[in-house]
């Protein structure tokens, strides 16, 4: 435990996070634990997007197996490897398309959590644009021998804009992208204010209305719940261009979709995620990846999952070969197995540590402890089906932190009075069940 070296900010994260159930945004590192056959396909994936390719996975699991984590881990990963990321979890308000702007939603919740490496906790937007402006600058000075007070440094820089611009503009909706970028240089070179933050606004998708875009910026679209994901396809080329390796997005709660209960409109979502899933796969997205989590249920459900679509069906099912059980984790559904008891108890040593770690304390518990702490937890009812990762962390977590605050209790007391409570709260509801009896 002593050579665990762990800044306090990132031990705070991990053992607030942990401690609630959710998947924290910094230092999975340390708590990683398999996952590797995993997470190398991913990284496969990772390098054709960095070469110009693009992809497509659906991460699946049970509710707290991993699967944001997982999501989270290579996030954090693609931002290490100069990837621009943006993440965004579905919910009623956020869809993929909607009547009432659910697409729009979810394209800006993109955008305000749009990241690199050097800005990883979102709001990199102008970050980006204004890495991409510098180093148009020092092109141009180093190309064309002008010191920063040449007179003809604006209009040198300006060239190479819309040399990049150009390149965009035979993209759906290019022509518009490139003229945004222009303004937002514009904004820059005259320092107006003004016209950058509607430039801004405008790649935010925060403009209601096209009049009012093209007063303040003289475009006569906007970005909406139509097209949304077209402008996703732009930024993927365009983060490219400037010198990033692409654009991932990552998009969790898949869920939602399954839950949306009219028909109509959940078929319509399906359409939507056919198209991302048909452009990825078949070369018309560059630099793209999109990785989407969700459960089993919301991708195999037949009634309404994404198995009653049946075009999305008949590209998702396992072939054959894959069907017997042998996972390559090349096709498109990465599904994630529980982790083994082996490295559960990796993952609980390593909790024992931070928590030690972050409260200043040297951990007493030992090894047989930690196995029989397992041991309790896989015995109840049910646990090989309901048990999971994340239930076993938020038990093992709330375990810790009694143990440090009640010094007066033991290990085994402590553990040995939750399995009586059980008990006892099981024989009282069976008692209160058999009493609605009559003989």
């Amino acid at each position: 435990m002593n050579e665990l070296k762990i800044p306090k900010r990132m031990t705070t994260a991990l053992v607030n996070s942990l401690t609630a159930g959710v998947v924290p945004r910094i230092g999975l590192e340390h708590i990683a634990v398999g996952r590797r056959p995993e997470i190398e396909a991913i990284l496969r994936d990772m390098d054709n997007i960095a070469e110009g390719g693009a992809a497509f996975k659906l991460i699946t699991g049970k509710f707290g197996s991993g699967k944001s984590f997982l999501l989270q881990m290579i996030r954090n990963y693609a931002m290490d490897r100069d990837f621009v990321v943006a993440d965004a979890d579905l919910s009623p308000e956020r869809r993929l398309v909607g009547t009432k702007g659910q697409g729009l939603a979810t394209y800006r919740e993109l955008m305000s959590h749009l990241s690199t490496r050097t800005r990883p906790d979102g709001g990199a937007l102008e970050i980006v644009l204004q890495k991409w402006i510098l180093s148009l600058q020092q092109t141009v000075m180093r190309e064309q021998g002008y010191g920063p007070e040449h007179a003809g440094l604006g209009e040198a820089v300006e060239k190479q804009i819309y040399a990049v611009a150009s390149e965009m503009r035979g993209l759906v909706h290019g022509f518009d992208f490139a003229k945004i970028l222009a303004s937002y240089w514009n904004g820059h070179k005259l320092a107006d204010d003004d016209l950058k933050q509607d430039a801004l606004r405008w790649l935010r998708g925060e403009f209601a209305t096209k009049t009012e875009a093209r007063k303040a910026l003289g475009v006569g679209v906007i970005i909406d719940d139509d097209n949304w994901y077209d402008y996703m396809k732009l930024w993927a080329e365009f983060t490219a261009a400037i010198g990033y390796k692409g654009l991932l997005l990552f998009i969790d709660e898949g869920v939602n979709l399954y839950k949306i209960t009219n028909s109509i409109s959940r078929q319509s979502n399906y359409e939507k995620l056919l198209t991302m899933f048909n452009d990825t796969m078949q070369g018309k997205a560059e630099h793209l990846g999109i990785f989407l989590g969700g459960t089993p249920q919301f991708v195999e459900d037949g009634r309404r999952g994404l198995f009653s679509y049946e075009a999305l069906r008949s590209r998702l099912v396992a072939g054959r070969y894959a069907a017997t059980g042998l996972n390559t984790f090349t096709g498109p559904i990465i599904g994630l197995e529980m982790l083994s008891p082996e490295e559960i108890l990796v993952l609980l040593e390593r909790l024992r540590d931070i928590h030690a770690l972050h409260y200043g304390y040297e951990s007493t518990l030992s090894r047989e402890q930690l196995v029989h702490f397992m041991e309790e937890a896989v015995g109840r009812l049910g646990a090989d089906e309901l048990l999971t990762p994340r239930e076993i962390v938020r038990d093992f977590m709330d375990l810790l932190h009694s143990l440090h605050q009640h010094p007066e209790l033991s290990f085994e007391k402590l553990v040995g009075e939750t399995k009586a409570k059980g008990d006892e709260a099981e024989q009282s509801e069976m008692d209160s069940l058999l009493a609605e009896f009559e003989l």
